[in-house]
């Protein structure tokens, strides 16, 4: 069970890093721009932007090999552990996502008790 833990640990930090770091990037475009103004004008953004979308990339690719980890070891379904990959492109899914699976995880742990 110890492995599991750490498991649902670690993919419990990633989720909210690459929750955290999208919300950001997501905010900043938002920012009281049109969103089109803001893609089609690059003087408009600032240096650290970019940034935040090249460490959401590399922090993404951490949160996959995490959540794929956290899926055998819970064995899940296919659906299930798309689900949870795919909440981490979506601003503030990630943090939905979190939240069900450690649920799911708690109950496991404690059934297992």
């Amino acid at each position: 069970m110890q492995k599991l833990r750490n498991a649902a640990l670690r993919y419990r930090v990633m989720a909210w890093v690459t929750g955290v770091v999208l919300a950001f990037a997501f905010l900043w475009i938002a920012d009281g721009q049109g969103v089109w103004d803001f893609f089609s004008n690059n003087e408009t953004k600032p240096a650290a932007y970019s940034v935040l979308w090249i460490a959401h990339g590399w922090l993404y690719f951490i949160y996959l090999v995490v959540g794929v980890d956290l899926a055998f070891r819970m064995r899940y379904g296919i659906l299930k552990t798309l689900g949870i990959l795919l909440a981490g492109t979506i601003p503030f899914m990630s943090f939905v996502a979190e939240r069900i699976t450690h649920r799911d995880v708690d109950a496991r742990i404690r059934a297992s008790e």
